[in-house]
């Protein structure tokens, strides 16, 4: 066999190809070590056991979890030769794994959010009060699921649930789950609220929804969103930065939609008291009514009654002002012509004069007139 000579990048080149043949990607699982960051864009750390050693380089973008030396993580990498002739991981995603080293994580990730405002409430929104079109970011095998849908059911029913089925643990769950609520605020005739699930679990299987992109994704969220994530006890960054948070799946199938027995009690209840409310207000304006038209007859008896008196009194005013009235009391009317003689200097000497009394009339001739 011909031996054949090979450049030195030649030589690095063919390595790597192999090794990305044989091993595209390799998870592997350690403490972190000599972590740093340089020039603000790339990251280096080192991920060690008891047992070794290996050397590790992502850009600092992709680092979704704060890392931190002494954290446990687990990596997903390509293995590589640098053209130095180093050999060393290149990471495309880091989880922290273990209590300790999530908790840190989750404390340094909370403290950067809360300090772009990311969990304030003033950025809070009500949920719709009956809606009808739900967006569900879930996995469709998981008990949480079934419990959801279950209790949605019974609690409304005839609802158009748009469910994208995703993992929700897992090195791939983010991506999966920051894909899925982009989809549904994408979706050409919206959703109405998008609510994003998970069952309880370790705090290695609820990692995913600590990881920074799917948190933002929540935080940016066009459609009001509930995160319902674990069990009561269990509060993620994404139940901080959604616009609800539910203490469980279940949970927020209730806060989703009311129980549709208790409003048929409430309408029936409201219904009756707005019955007796205008039954009473009948009852009211009746008693009103009869007041109103005792009042009215009282006052026209009263006017009537005044009107009657009033012309009696006339009456007998122009019975006593009638010249018949006063001619039958003994006194007479004089007349000249046809008018009234009331004072002396209507008349003279030898003016004719007719005496009216009560009986007839008396012709007379003016022989004095004078005082």
């Amino acid at each position: 066999m011909q031996d054949v000579s090979l450049k030195v990048g030649e030589a690095i080149a063919l390595i790597n190809q192999t090794l990305e043949m044989a091993f595209p990607f390799i998870l592997v699982e350690g403490e972190v070590a000599s972590f740093k960051i340089n020039q603000g864009k790339f990251a280096f750390f080192d991920v060690k056991d008891e047992s070794g050693s290996l050397p590790c380089f992502m850009m600092a973008f992709q680092l979704k979890f704060p890392l931190e030396d002494g954290m446990k993580v687990r990596v997903l990498a390509q293995p590589k030769l640098t053209a130095w002739g180093k050999f060393s991981l290149t990471v495309r995603e880091v989880m922290p794994v273990g209590e300790g080293s999530l908790k840190k994580s989750f404390e340094l990730l909370k403290a950067k959010l809360e300090s772009e405002g990311l969990f304030d409430q003033s950025r809070k929104r009500a949920l719709p009060p009956l809606p009808t079109r739900i967006g569900v970011v879930s996995s469709s095998q998981a008990a949480g699921y079934a419990d959801f849908i279950k209790i949605l059911s019974n609690r409304w029913g005839d609802l158009n649930i748009i469910l994208v089925d995703v993992p929700v643990q897992g090195m791939e769950a983010p991506s999966q789950l920051v894909g899925a609520i982009e989809y549904l605020n994408e979706l050409a005739e919206p959703v109405d609220v998008l609510a994003v699930i998970r069952g309880g679990g370790s705090a290695d299987d609820l990692s995913a929804f600590n990881h920074e992109d799917v948190v933002r994704a929540i935080a940016l969220s066009r459609t009001p969103i509930i995160v319902g994530v674990g069990h009561e006890v269990d509060v993620s960054l994404s139940d901080l930065a959604a616009d609800v948070r539910a203490a469980t799946p279940s949970n927020t199938a209730e806060l989703l939609v009311p129980d549709k027995i208790q409003v048929l009690v409430g309408v029936k209840r409201m219904t009756d008291q707005i019955e007796k409310t205008i039954d009473i207000k009948i009852q009211d304006g009746a008693a009103l009514c009869s007041e109103a038209v005792t009042s009215l007859q009282e006052s026209l008896n009263t006017f009537f009654t005044n009107k009657h008196e009033t012309l009696r009194h006339l009456r007998r005013t122009l019975v006593q002002l009638n010249p018949t009235t006063v001619l039958k009391r003994g006194y007479s009317i004089v007349k000249k012509g046809s008018k009234v003689v009331s004072h002396t200097t209507d008349v003279i000497l030898g003016d004719e004069i007719l005496i009216q009394v009560i009986d007839g009339e008396i012709g007379a001739k003016i022989t004095h007139a004078g005082n």
